[in-house]
């Protein structure tokens, strides 16, 4: 039997023959395993598997052993040999028994969505921050299923520095698995550490977080209203760790944006779990823009899993701005008309042709001019020469002037009321 891609990295790595196995269930919303399939497909072809047959398989109950029905299990078996894969790849998340039932069965390896995700994940980690969360998903992942999967594991192992006598091969790799997680649950509370500093340092203005389905168009979005260079891939999860710019184009106030990794369905708990220094960029931001490809045929299913996974990070109070990007790809010149009237609160937009970016700007602009506070400046006109210095935090709504001073009727965003203090105390902000 070839051994599992939980114990190797073989698969993956050279576009081994994959069969891809979708599950419907009768009567469950957004169950469509047709798009679904389709989405598993691009997992796939990610993470370097070369799909050559797909099935499907309507299910009211789950078989506990083998997760599909026998029957299926039979035509699996058939198409696998039929098709001389190397592993077949599930469209739901398999347990550890269900996994290691249907690698004696089929003979070859199997994997779940969750596995194929953090594959994905594994091969894009660049950063320190990045690897760190990706290898603790995977060794989480990688824990229960152990038990039992390979003949070697039930050997005793023995002798002078062993901390255990006797020990069987499977204690030993649950052990030093543990141990790996325990080092690495410790690294990324410490980074966890760090990125919070960092955020505190930001606090004092105004932040924007890019939020959506993978391959929504975020970088691209991210380098248009930032110039930043952020890597722009079609293809998932080009983007991991989470970015943050300065939006210089046209904005009369100080934002900063924040890219962040892209959201898909049935996301992995343990990777959501490890990415969490990366999704607070989320949590703290005071509008989300909600990205939507409103070119791809599911786009409302990945619409409503978007907004389920935000509202699992408890993202969801926060105001949001939908915005719907590839406007270039849509078919048909009524089409984006009949979208427009349907989601009269979107931004519709093109990031790789540049049009809508105006639209957009303004509804930025509109979001933080709604959290500005009135107040109010006086000052002799000795003074009028802190003006200038007291636009750049504040919008000026009116000047009233006097025979010995003025005062400034202002809006200013409500951590900027310290910075004006300082201007007129004489200090430097």
């Amino acid at each position: 039997m070839k051994p599992s891609p939980v114990s190797t990295k073989s698969f993956g790595r050279t576009r081994l023959k994959a069969l891809l196995v979708g599950v419907e269930f009768p009567g469950k919303p957004n169950s469509k395993p047709k798009g679904s399939l389709d989405e598993l497909t691009g997992l796939a072809e990610t993470a370097l598997y070369r799909p050559v047959a797909s099935m499907v398989q309507k299910l009211g109950t789950i078989n506990p052993k083998t997760f599909i029905g026998s029957g299926k299990v039979i035509e699996l078996q058939q198409a696998v040999k039929h098709h001389q894969v190397d592993a077949v790849i599930f469209d739901e998340v398999l347990s550890p028994a269900q996994t290691r039932n249907l690698e004696k069965i089929l003979e070859c390896g199997v994997v779940d969505r969750a596995w194929i995700i953090l594959e994905i994940f594994g091969d894009h980690a660049r950063t320190r921050v990045a690897k760190t969360q990706v290898d603790l998903a995977r060794l989480k992942y990688s824990l229960p299923r152990l038990t039992k999967m390979w003949t070697h594991l039930s050997r005793q192992r023995g002798g002078i520095g062993m901390r255990d006598v006797g020990e069987t091969q499977i204690q030993l790799d649950r052990r030093l698995l543990r141990d790996k997680i325990s080092k690495l649950e410790k690294k990324l509370k410490q980074i966890h550490g760090e990125k919070q500093t960092q955020r505190k340092s930001r606090r004092g203005t105004f932040q924007v977080a890019l939020v959506g389905y993978t391959n929504a168009g975020k970088s691209t979005l991210m380098n248009n209203l930032t110039g930043a260079d952020t890597l722009v891939e079609d293809k998932l999860f080009a983007t991991l760790d989470a970015t943050v710019r300065k939006v210089k184009k046209n904005f009369p106030y100080p934002i900063l944006l924040a890219d962040t990794v892209g959201l898909i369905d049935k996301l992995p708990h343990d990777l959501v779990a490890s990415f969490k220094s990366t999704l607070d960029e989320v949590r703290d931001a005071n509008l989300l823009l909600h990205v939507v490809d409103i070119s791809h045929p599911d786009f409302r299913s990945q619409m409503e899993i978007a907004e389920n996974l935000i509202r699992e990070i408890e993202a969801h109070a926060i105001d949001t701005v939908l915005v719907f990007n590839k406007t270039d790809k849509l078919k048909g010149e009524d089409t984006q008309k009949d979208l427009e009237r349907h989601y009269p609160e979107a931004v519709f937009v093109s990031c790789r042709e540049g049009t809508g970016m105006g639209a957009l700007r303004k509804a930025i602009v509109e979001n933080y001019e709604k959290t500005m506070i009135p107040y109010k400046v006086k000052l002799n006109y000795n003074q009028s020469g802190l003006i200038p210095e007291i636009r750049k935090h504040a919008l000026v709504v009116k000047e009233n002037y006097e025979d010995n001073f003025l005062t400034l009727d202002l809006r200013v965003w409500p951590s900027h009321t310290a910075k004006l203090s300082q201007i007129l105390n004489g200090r430097k902000p």
